[in-house]
């Protein structure tokens, strides 16, 4: 390859890092991996995730972005210091810009909001880099999912508090409280 520095996905190399507190997901989203011909560690905690990506550096990395223990993006810096090639996908289930962002500074590849499934995961870590941008997705979110999403993350960070939760939205309570007695929109 004349001098050329070969990437992680140019090796063979097909350990991957998996990191999420939920183990529904953790577990299904590896299982689905291994069956694409990686080789998953599973992690659930931002601290298991960088002991292992200090032991064993891997070539991909699959990280949630909001753990119980810190951020994920934490995560990315442990893995990008112990091998530079490594391509890290950024999971989470409360998107938005500012986070995407982060992601992407701190050495992402791509951000995938959840539930993303495990095509979209792989598409997103084998994309070639030569690539400008990735393709839109087949299955976007409609804009009321995203809305009741940014509803639900602010209720969430609100403590489940309706009030708080209106103020904060820029809503009337009872207008709220009849958006999350719904089920979420597809």
């Amino acid at each position: 390859m004349d001098g050329e520095t070969m990437t992680a996905g140019e090796t063979g190399d097909k350990s991957l890092l998996l990191l999420d507190d939920d183990a529904a997901l953790r577990t299904r989203l590896g299982r689905a991996l291994e069956a694409r011909g990686f080789k998953v560690t599973l992690v659930e905690t931002v601290a298991q995730a960088k002991a292992a990506a200090k032991e064993s550096p891997p070539a991909y990395a699959v990280l949630d972005m909001r753990l119980e223990d810190g951020s994920g993006l934490s995560v990315v810096d442990v893995v990008r210091e112990a091998r530079p090639d490594a391509r890290v996908v950024m999971l989470t289930g409360y998107g938005n810009i500012a986070t995407a962002v982060a992601a992407v500074k701190a050495g992402a590849i791509d951000y995938l909001a959840k539930p993303a499934d495990a095509d979209d995961v792989v598409k997103a870590l084998l994309v070639s880099a030569t690539r400008d941008t990735p393709s839109p997705p087949e299955n976007p979110m409609s804009a009321d999912r995203v809305r009741w999403e940014h509803i639900q993350r602010v209720y969430e960070l609100c403590g489940h508090n309706v009030s708080e939760t209106a103020r904060r939205l820029a809503m009337h309570r009872r207008t709220l409280q009849r958006i999350l007695v719904k089920r979420a929109p597809r």
